[in-house]
């Protein structure tokens, strides 16, 4: 179907005449052009008879919708058909009433009763959808009929339906907030509802309607702790937040004992002896009058139902349940949500900055947590700036004198980076590090001091800025370093360096008494070139050698004060007036000239440099507010802890008669047999709540337990690597069990929910449980609360290793079901990385003297060390097509060259392939099949995919070894049903890996080259080029950038301006290839390319000429 030239221009669009907008995805039928005559087309289609052509002009104008067309001119030929008999029809009506009805309520009025007679409809997908319809017409007018609808919908059969209304809640209250009271009837009604469908969103409305209304939850409370495991990803983040909040205001806090028992140990230390004989008697008495902390069931009920959500796939979850637990659980058992946490590291980077701002937070007060994971907060060269800051502050939150020098190390080598803001934050860590640990103060200080000779200003001039903080805290013994800095003067342009620079001349002046007054010499006469805050430090300068040394500089404080008295900024002029009063005595001065000196010389106390993220605690954890720092719209505070427990009976919920003879059978039935089978080798009752089973089917008697069996497999998994654990704790949890059994008896008794277990049937099946499991003598991951309480936070690392794990997890397709066999690896295992073992503490010193030369060594170039390493994500990098949808009958197939080590073989070039399946049906057995490459090449094919579902695309890495040579590598690639034959061709850049060297290094290895050697000719290994630079490739950044996107090469630090120099190997037989591109007169410029590979060396010269010329 041709459009004519009249089509192109689209109603609020910004397509110019006569150019149509072609469709991207398969919906989008050809062309299109949201104009008037194109949408009487559309209308046309709608006003037919023909249900079929109905539904094709309603799949058209959604795909527009989706697409981001206006659409609404549509609205009243569709509104028609909302009648319409047929369902696919009527469903896509409703889609596209819901996206405009808001904006056409009149015309949306008119269809009223249609949507009400909707809600009767027998299909749930249509009740839903007509009362989706009905709550966003938002004109108060209808807001009796919104409600009368919700009413409905909330008793409807359907669970979608129920769903619906309660996502219909809160937008009736955001139109008339006067229907609060019925509306909260509603939400009591849905909150009682057993799905899980339900559940997310009616707390959801709660959330939003009456957060503060707590009496609504307590009935329902233990039932949303044991459906959690069962509902959808977001509905568990919701209630994981509410839960959150509930809990702080219905539980103990159960660090309090910790807490207090520190304060009577302070106390005791500080007191004393009188004081203590006089208050021994009312600390014995009130020590005996404050029972010993018991955790409430209900609170261990939510940490034991929430942690199995740690392995969940969704980044939001995991966040979820790490706040939870580290606002709610005791500090013994807060570790667990660290190896969870240090997994999201491994995803985008958007995920990577929320998780490292919150565990920046929780670093500061759980250190010991992080510690065993310091290598994952480790900077990659491609990491985003704020991620790298963000790991730079966790790195320094984490150091001690332990890990010190590890993490020194690492520092010296960002200061390399070419990201100048980071470099900046690094040498801000240093400093931090410096003053948190005074063992290696001075090592920093040595260290910072070699950086003030680099020539990247930046740089030195955020050195001079932590030096002077770090000096604050011991000028005497560093006269020499103030000496140095003074010297800088001359060179440094950075006002607040320059600034910082005086202060100290200026603060210290009395150990500089020779060199502060030529200082001010050279200030005084570059004075009115000078910036505001370099302007005042002269001013304070000058005063401060005034009352020290008038001497030499009375004269030369006059010349400055009638410098400032006419100075354009208001701010120095009045300084210059306000000390000229001060210092300088005349008739009319007052008192306050007698203290002048105590004014200007008073001891000043060191600056304390802290984390940004000391108080952000007070803020919910993963919340937009901590995030931001500031209090969001919405947030709700954390409330405080009760100093006393509310009633927990609040929380029992009557058993109905009816029930109960039923639901003491199955107690009978589940004390006998347990729930899991034995070949599975689980138990079924829920552990007492005072032990902490790691099992994940505790949920005591709710609705979601019926339909539980059918995770078996994967609860088994779970079970198998957590069983072992529990071994150790039998001792303890039979002693914890008799004395808390006779206390909790009564109170359990009439608070057990229905078809919860009794606790001696608990205990019974607690310890069937154990029996079963002890024989099995698996080694899994234990975290048992002996070992917790003890201060121990690294758990012991699972039988198998994290790259078996990572192994079966690239076979295992996405859909397919994990099966329960002798030795099992659940998909989203935590334990597929073993932490670090902690670092031993260095006997004689601290930081060792190689560290310390190191340190002492720090230099920075105006260039980076860092590789130019790209990204693998598709779109960043350029990509290939290796198999078009067309040629392979709807599977299409795209490759780029990740310029990453491939992880089998270190002589193969890693290439990236995406397949994206664009039929209908699904793609199964898709492999590489009978490799043909040349003599000498290898390939290492991808792990097979088992099947590949419609629309899906799978991503896999294969490693080519093209034995430097850029000849293509030929393969088929195979599906169940077809076999296609394909080709991937490197460009002579990515045959190379990127290699670091000094600058003295690289010219070596060029003089090495250039040297004729045995057989061999000058210049053989040398090509130069003559070329003109492109406009675009004027900056340094551009040419750099231009180069390392032509070539896998790595930047060499250089002397010269004019001069760029790269380095790289090529991957298969390590030969050096050195690139040097000098800046002559004007665009002009010479590249020269010196390597043993001829061949690889004329290529590589063509395509960095290309890429600078274009």
């Amino acid at each position: 179907m041709a459009a004519s030239p009249a089509y192109g221009e689209e109603k609020g669009g910004s397509s110019s005449l006569g150019e149509p907008e072609y469709g991207h995805d398969p919906a989008s039928g050809g062309i299109f052009s949201s104009d008037y005559k194109r949408h009487d087309d559309l209308k046309e289609m709608l006003d037919s008879n023909k249900d079929s052509l109905k539904l094709e002009a309603m799949k058209r104008i959604v795909a527009m919708i989706a697409r981001g067309k206006n659409a609404s001119d549509l609205f009243p030929a569709v509104v028609k058909n909302v009648a319409c008999k047929n369902i696919e029809v009527k469903k896509l009506v409703y889609v596209y009433l819901v996206r405009y009805a808001e904006e056409q309520q009149d015309l949306a009025l008119l269809s009223i009763s249609t949507f009400q007679r909707g809600l009767k409809d027998p299909n749930q997908l249509i009740r839903a959808s007509a009362l989706r319809v009905l709550s966003s017409i938002r004109v108060p007018i209808i807001v009796p009929i919104m409600m009368l609808a919700i009413k409905e919908a909330a008793s409807d059969m359907s669970p979608y339906v129920r769903k619906t209304a309660a996502h219909a809640i809160p937008k009736l209250y955001s139109l008339d907030s006067d229907q609060k009271d019925q509306l909260i009837e509603v939400i009591e009604k849905l909150l009682a509802d057993k799905t899980t469908l339900v559940a997310g969103s009616v707390v959801m409305a709660f959330e939003e309607v009456c957060p503060e209304r707590i009496d609504l939850i307590h009935k329902n409370y233990r039932k949303l702790c044991n459906l959690l495991i069962d509902v959808e990803e977001w509905g568990q983040v919701v209630i994981i937040n509410m839960l959150t909040r509930y809990a702080r205001t219905q539980f103990l806090s159960p660090n309090q004992n910790e807490s207090l028992l520190e304060e009577s140990a302070e106390k005791a230390f500080y007191g004393s002896e009188e004081e203590d004989a006089k208050d021994a008697k009312a600390e014995v008495a009130s020590l005996a009058k404050r029972k010993p902390y018991v955790m409430d069931p209900d609170h261990r009920l939510l940490l034991r139902n929430t942690k199995p959500l740690l392995q969940s796939r969704n980044a939001a979850v995991v966040m979820a349940v790490a706040q939870l637990y580290f606002h709610l659980a005791p500090k013994a058992e807060v570790g667990v949500i660290a190896k969870a946490l240090v997994r999201l590291l491994r995803s985008h980077s958007e995920v990577q900055y929320v998780v490292l701002q919150n565990v920046a937070t929780m670093s500061i007060k759980r250190r010991g947590m992080f510690e065993p994971y310091l290598k994952s907060f480790y900077i990659r060269s491609t990491d985003p700036t704020q991620i790298k800051i963000l790991k730079l502050e966790v790195l320094t939150n984490l150091a001690n004198e332990t890990n010190i020098s590890t993490i020194l190390r690492e520092f010296q080598t960002y200061i390399r980076s070419m990201d100048k803001d980071f470099v900046a934050a690094t040498i801000q860590a240093i400093g931090r590090c410096a003053t948190n640990i005074g063992k290696v103060r001075d090592t920093c200080l040595n260290g910072l001091v070699q950086l003030l000779s680099n020539r990247d200003e930046l740089v030195v001039a955020e050195s001079v800025v932590v030096i002077k903080k770090l000096l604050q805290m011991q000028p005497a013994q560093h006269s020499e370093i103030i000496k140095h800095m003074a010297k800088l003067t001359d060179n440094i342009q950075v006002p607040m360096a320059r600034a910082s620079i005086l202060w100290l001349i200026g603060e210290y002046c009395e150990h500089v008494p020779k060199i502060a007054p030529d200082v001010l010499r050279k200030m005084a006469k570059s004075f009115t070139n000078e910036e505001d805050i370099v302007k005042l430090q002269v001013i304070n300068l000058a005063a401060k050698l005034y009352l020290t040394n008038s001497k030499q500089s009375k004269l030369l404080t006059q010349y400055v004060l009638n410098l400032a008295k006419y100075d354009q900024n208001y701010d120095i002029r009045d300084r210059a007036r306000f000390i000229r009063q001060l210092i300088v005595p005349t008739e009319k001065s007052g008192a306050l000239n007698k203290y002048a000196k105590k004014l200007f010389l008073a001891q000043k106390p060191a600056p304390i440099l802290e984390s940004s993220f000391k108080d952000r605690d007070h803020f919910q954890l993963g919340s937009l507010s901590h995030l931001l720092n500031a209090k969001a719209v919405g947030y709700q505070e954390l409330p405080d802890w009760p100093d006393e427990a509310p009633d927990p009976s609040v929380r029992n919920v009557e058993v109905p008669e009816w029930t109960k003879c039923t639901s003491r059978e199955k107690r009978k039935e589940k004390v006998e047999k347990p729930f899991y089978s034995d070949s599975e080798g689980e138990s079924g009752p829920t552990e007492s709540a005072d032990s902490e089973p790691e099992s994940v089917s505790e949920e005591s008697g709710s609705s979601s337990s019926s339909g539980s069996s059918s995770s078996s497999s994967e609860e088994e998994e779970e079970e198998e690597e957590e069983g072992s654990g529990e071994q150790s704790e039998d001792k303890e949890e039979e002693g914890e069990k008799r004395s808390k059994k006779e206390k909790e008896g009564s109170r359990k008794a009439a608070a057990g929910s229905v078809g919860s277990p009794s606790e001696e049937e608990e205990e019974e099946g607690a310890k069937k449980a154990k029996k079963k499991k002890a024989p099995q003598g698996r080694k899994g991951h234990a975290e048992t609360s002996s070992e917790e309480a003890s201060g121990s936070e690294s758990s012991s690392s699972g039988s198998d290793s994290g790259s078996e794990v990572e192994a079966k997890r690239r076979k295992a397709p996405p859909s397919s079901s994990s099966r329960a066999g002798p030795k099992e690896i659940s998909l989203l295992d935590l334990d597929d990385f073993t932490p670090p073992p902690p670092q031993p503490v260095p006997s004689s010193s601290i930081v060792s003297t190689s560290l310390v030369t190191d340190l002492e060594g720090l230099t920075l170039t105006d260039t980076s060390l860092a590789p130019a390493l790209l990204s693998p994500a598709f779109g960043t990098v350029r990509t290939y097509e290796l198999l078009h949808r067309m040629a392979g009958e709807g599977l299409s197939v795209e490759y780029c060259f990740s310029r990453r080590p491939f992880p089998g073989d270190p002589h193969m070039v890693a290439v990236q392939i995406q397949i994206s399946n664009n039929t209908d049906a699904e793609v199964k057995s898709l492999r590489v099949s009978e490799p043909k490459p040349l003599s000498g090449m290898r390939i290492q094919e991808f792990p097979e995919i088992e099947r590949l579902a419609p629309g899906d695309t799978a991503s896999v890495v294969m490693g080519i070894d093209f034995c430097d040579s850029t000849q293509a590598a030929n393969f088929q690639l195979c599906t169940h049903t077809r076999h296609f034959y394909v080709s991937i061709q490197p460009p002579v850049g990515e045959l190379m890996a990127p290699v670091f060297m000094s600058e003295n290094e690289f010219k070596k290895e060029q003089e090495h080259l250039a040297r004729p050697g045995e057989g061999k000719l000058t210049g053989m290994s040398e090509i130069t080029e003559k070329l003109t630079l492109s406009e675009k490739c004027r900056s340094d950044h551009t040419i750099v950038q231009q180069v390392t996107s032509a070539a896998n090469v790595g930047r060499v630090p250089c002397g010269a301006d004019n001069e760029y120099r790269f380095a790289a190997k090529t991957v298969t037989s390590g030969s050096l290839v050195l690139i040097t591109l000098e800046r002559r007169e004007g665009t002009m410029a010479q590249l020269t390319v010196n390597s043993e590979k001829m061949v690889i060396g004329t290529m590589l010269v063509k395509d960095i000429i290309q890429a600078l010329a274009q």
